[in-house]
């Protein structure tokens, strides 16, 4: 069988511009990486996924029946919206230019022709497809014999990986785009005419992707150590690191698988489809890599911790895959689940350091990382009535009516959380003989108070960051509320410099 090679239909409105002199030899575009800054075979595949996980055996069933067979199987039942998928603005601008010019335009790629020909229609620019068709594979060699022999005349061709270099060396000129930087000097080896298109930093994609910036979450495993009086103890601290690194790689690891699974719906998002995976600046196939290597790396640490802490991540894990798959779109249940996710780091902590359980400390951590994830979404509904976007908030259950009770229940879980800390201090912390200065804790809810009180206020006026630990890493009030917290909770472990005290005559 031939390969797939589709010619638009002629239509009258949009003709090409005719130019003097010969005709243009034609520019030739590849489709992944290249003119969309994803892979829609890597996409087909999450998009099965995310509706049924068993199709996971169904795709090993088309495996052995050679690529071609196997990318028309995910083409015929993946659901995709091309129109949303991040298209590189640069590129498609020259081609645009030069079929205005009077070039004609051809799609070239070793994707399936089905999705081929929805790229297509969603991109006007074209008016031809060359395509796998289910039996051979368009890439490489297959792909420059067959343009060869399409176009002995000559053609241009924009490409982005390895596998294009068989074809960069039967073109006339080469369009290296976003390409690694080997490839790029291969391209560049080749001794003809070469335009750029650079890429972005793809470690700096990587990084963002991660959210690092979330590891500060895990510094809830140490709340434990310093409140269960071992701050002095070098092997409780060495314990502690463990766990928060643990929980750090699984978590970083399972906010990339987050984003996988969401791809869809961060993409209709005014601010989340500019995520590394959704806005396509971390290619899909470094993000499965990555959180493979995350969730592996994460546990290995967590069982090297010990049994406790190994159970204790992996409940984490659990509960977070199951908020990714199911949760986050139930309203109410999804903002307590991410207060649960905040408190396992606390039981994650106590169960490292191996300090007795506190009942009201795990309950104010559910109430206060409950209010700070309705802060969230209230701020997601309050954007997307502000961006005329009413009905149901994009993948979750919300509607924008709903915005007023999230308010209200917010303020609520925050406010209960200070006075469930401050039952704390009353029935627990004072008896605990371990902590050098538990006076010093009172300073706690004062801070709690006025930070609850920043962040509905910002909240309420628009101005608060769509992730409030995003926001509180960055907001300086906040940070210098973080300051005095600490320094109670360093006072509270291990009191006043002698020298100070003897000093005030305490």
């Amino acid at each position: 069988m031939a390969i797939a090679s589709v010619r638009r239909a002629e239509t009258p409105a949009s003709p090409p511009t005719p130019t003097a002199g010969p005709k243009p030899v034609p520019l030739v575009i590849d489709l992944d990486g290249t003119l969309l800054r994803t892979d829609l075979l890597l996409e087909g595949a999450v998009s099965l996924l995310r509706r049924n996980l068993l199709m996971v055996l169904a795709m090993l069933l088309w495996l052995p029946r050679g690529k071609a067979y196997f990318k028309r199987k995910v083409a015929e039942r993946a659901v995709l919206d091309i129109a949303t998928m991040p298209a590189n603005a640069a590129l498609l601008a020259h081609i645009e230019a030069e079929r205005a010019a009077g070039r004609e335009i051809v799609l070239a790629t070793a994707a399936d022709e089905l999705m081929a020909l929805k790229v297509m229609q969603a991109f006007p620019v074209f008016d031809r497809v060359v395509a796998s068709d289910g039996v051979r594979n368009l890439k490489g060699e297959a792909k420059a014999a067959q343009l060869a022999s399409l176009y002995p005349q000559g053609f241009d061709y924009a490409g982005n990986s390895a596998a294009d270099l068989p074809v960069w060396a039967r073109a006339r000129s080469l369009i290296v785009v976003e390409a690694p930087g080997g490839v790029a000097r291969a391209a560049r080896a080749l001794g003809k005419p070469v335009r750029e298109f650079p890429a972005a930093s793809r470690l700096r994609a990587l990084t963002k992707g991660l959210r690092l910036h979330q590891w500060a979450k895990n510094g809830l495993v140490f709340l434990p150590l310093v409140l269960g009086g071992r701050a002095g103890d070098p092997a409780a601290w060495g314990l502690a690191l463990a766990a928060f690194l643990a929980l750090g790689l699984v978590a970083s690891a399972s906010y990339l698988l987050n984003d996988l699974l969401d791809l869809p719906h961060d993409r209709a998002h005014w601010s989340k489809r500019e995520r590394p995976l959704a806005s396509g600046r971390l290619p899909l196939s470094a993000g499965i890599a990555a959180t493979i290597l995350g969730l592996a790396g994460g546990l290995a640490v967590a069982f090297a911790a010990g049994p406790a802490v190994l159970v204790g991540v992996l409940a984490y894990l659990a509960l977070t895959l199951t908020y990714s798959a199911w949760l986050k779109r139930v309203p109410m249940l999804d903002a307590l689940t991410l207060g649960g996710l905040f408190t396992l780091r606390i039981a994650v902590g106590v169960a490292a350091v191996g300090v007795a359980w506190s009942p009201w400390l795990l309950t104010f951590s559910m109430f206060l990382f409950t209010s700070l994830s309705f802060a969230k979404r209230q701020t997601e509904l309050r954007g997307a009535a502000k961006r005329g976007r009413s009905g149901k908030l994009s993948g979750r259950g919300y509607q924008s009516a709903d915005e007023p009770v999230v308010l209200a229940f917010g303020i609520a879980a925050g406010l209960a959380s200070v006075v469930i800390f401050i039952l704390y201090l009353a029935n627990e912390a004072f008896r605990h003989a371990a902590l050098a200065a538990p006076l010093a804790l009172w300073a706690f809810p004062m801070v709690l108070v006025l930070f609850m009180g920043r962040v509905w206020l910002l909240a309420g006026r628009d101005e608060l960051h769509d992730d409030p630990v995003a926001f509180a890493v960055k907001d300086r009030p906040s940070l210098a509320l973080a300051g005095i917290a600490g320094l109670a909770f360093g006072i509270a472990a291990f009191g006043l410099p002698q020298g100070l005290v003897a000093g005030w005559g305490l």
